[in-house]
């Protein structure tokens, strides 16, 4: 039941969309023919149709309109037609002065003048003859598509076709997944790309991608094609809506054939888009190669960095794919109408209006990537942030913070602000730590900077060349500040070694008995805090020779 629901929708579909068509069409031909002007209602016919069947085409005048006339004529004949007292071939011509009337009994069903038959260029007692002849036709099929017996038989005409639809859309739905199964077993694998030497012009992936596509292509078309046979079948057993039928055939068949022309008009225009899709294509995919082989450093240029490859490629990429689009642009179809311009002009105004601040961070993205501000990889720091560099995109930027929290930040706001790379420090003589400490004026400054040299060549991880070196910061009120500096290389390890280098800041000061004033005490002594001379040197500072006192 699932799948009869299914195979339904298509043809369900198609009839709405047909009967939607339909009516538009209608409505469109009822807009023309009532906005013909007064003074050309002479040079205008319309149609005098009977379930459909265009019987003949009259002419009118600025009192009497064509349209209006053809509806007087087509009631009349109806009326006639219905009334099934009467014999159709009871209809006789009466021939006056100037004009011929067919009449039917007592009624008059249409009047002839000679300016009508100059219209179709024919006599006047032989256009009335043709027309009496197709106005008695008319009433008989009239009568007989409404007798029971057509009736009936086009209700059992409708009920078959309708199962020949259904069956028929389920033995399609079946073929169709048939011939899937049949052509990715036997043909996919068959299927190799196009491309010169080692060089891939078209993938596999995509020619089998087309081929299925156009498979698919035709299997919808043939089920819209017996839908609408389906349709214009059963449309056509019943007078009430043989019209529709008559309609819908002509709107069909005029779309195919604009179409057709259409088509047959754009074919040079579409060599010439297959032409330049396929020299832009093969342009884009040598730029590719050029430039994988630039990042992998297999072609080099002067001052042109490796980390640039990438994000040149897709600016390249981007002026490449821009200029093809502006060389093809007279080849598309529709491209020199209004409505198109406008949809254009309406897309740049919303892109202009909504991308100014995703094209700043663009920008941005580019301008750190040509600057060399930091790569993946590398720890900075950006604002208060800190953090290891996990991805580069073209307008944000995301951190690995110390805290494993990945931080994205808009590329703009780092060029605009401050960052510190610490990994392309440590490339050079090395990355500085640095702490502070404070100690009490009683302890000699030379003793204490032994120690603190001493702390950090107990510290694995940081470099012993180039030395470490002490700054002596300030003299506070209650102790002397010393600022510890050590190089290291490895930006990633800086929290782990300024926690092994304070450990064993505490562990040396604390073999030495020396206290740690940071940051101050209370309480304070009387004796006076000075050192005596022959403390200077206390281990594990260097002996007094040698030294300035």
């Amino acid at each position: 039941m699932v799948m009869f629901r299914r195979i339904l929708i298509i043809p369900v579909l198609f009839f709405m969309l047909a009967g939607t068509a339909f009516h538009m069409s209608a409505a469109g031909e009822e807009s023309r023919t009532g906005a013909v002007a007064t003074p050309e209602a002479e040079l205008t016919t319309a149609p005098v149709e009977i379930d459909g069947q265009v019987l003949f085409r009259v002419r009118g005048a600025s009192s009497y309109p064509a349209e209006q006339r053809a509806a007087a004529i087509k009631e009349r004949i109806e009326a006639v037609a219905a009334d099934r007292s009467f014999r159709s071939d009871g209809l006789r011509i009466d021939d006056a002065d100037n004009t011929m009337t067919i009449v039917a009994g007592d009624r008059p069903l249409m009047v002839l003048t000679e300016a009508d038959a100059r219209l179709e260029h024919l006599s006047r007692q032989y256009l009335v003859s043709v027309h009496l002849k197709r106005i008695r036709q008319a009433i008989d099929d009239y009568r007989r598509m409404r007798s029971n017996d057509a009736l009936l038989r086009g209700g059992l005409y409708a009920a078959g076709a309708t199962v020949l639809l259904v069956l028929g859309m389920v033995f399609l739905v079946r073929l169709g997944r048939l011939l899937d199964k049949v052509l990715t077993e036997r043909v996919k694998k068959r299927i190799h790309s196009v491309g010169i030497q080692s060089f891939e012009i078209v993938p596999a992936e995509h020619i089998w991608g087309a081929l299925h596509g156009m498979l698919y292509g035709v299997r919808i078309g043939t089920i819209l094609a017996v839908s609408f046979v389906y349709l214009q079948g059963v449309l056509a057993l019943f007078p009430w809506t043989s019209g529709i039928a008559s309609r819908l055939l002509d709107l069909v068949t005029d779309a195919l054939g604009h179409m057709g022309k259409a088509v047959v008009a754009w074919i040079p225009d579409l060599l010439v888009l297959i032409i330049l899709f396929f020299l832009f294509r093969f342009i884009l995919r040598f730029l590719r190669l050029f430039f994988d082989a630039a990042a992998r450093k297999t072609v080099t240029l002067a001052g042109f960095d490796a980390d640039w490859a990438h994000p040149t490629y897709k600016l390249v990429r981007f002026a490449v794919i821009a200029f093809g689009l502006i060389v093809a642009y007279p080849y598309i179809p529709g491209s020199e109408s209004a409505a198109f311009k406008g949809i254009s002009l309406f897309i740049g105004v919303v892109f202009s209006l909504g991308s100014s601040t995703a094209i700043s961070n663009i920008i941005a993205g580019y301008m750190m990537t040509y600057r060399r501000v930091f790569k993946v990889g590398d720890r900075v720091k950006v604002g208060d942030v800190i953090g290891d560099v996990i991805t580069m995109r073209l307008q944000v930027t995301h951190l690995r913070s110390l805290k494993n929290e990945e931080v994205t930040i808009p590329n703009s706001q780092i060029l605009n602000g401050h960052v510190v790379n610490y990994s392309s420090l440590a490339h050079t003589p090395g990355l500085i730590l640095h702490t502070t400490v404070g100690i009490g004026y009683e302890t000699p400054w030379r003793q204490v900077e032994a120690m603190l040299v001493q702390a950090a060549e107990r510290t694995p991880g940081l470099l012993k060349e180039p030395r470490p070196f002490i700054l002596l910061m300030g003299l506070g009120d209650f102790a002397i500040n010393y600022e510890l500096n050590v190089y290291c290389d490895n930006p990633r390890e800086m929290n782990s070694l300024y926690t092994e280098l304070h450990r064993h800041i505490l562990d040396v000061f604390n073999e030495y008995g020396v206290q740690i004033m940071t940051p101050a005490y209370e309480a304070d002594t009387r004796e006076p805090k000075v050192v005596p001379r022959e403390q200077w040197h206390a281990p594990p500072a260097p002996p007094e020779s040698g030294v300035t006192g």
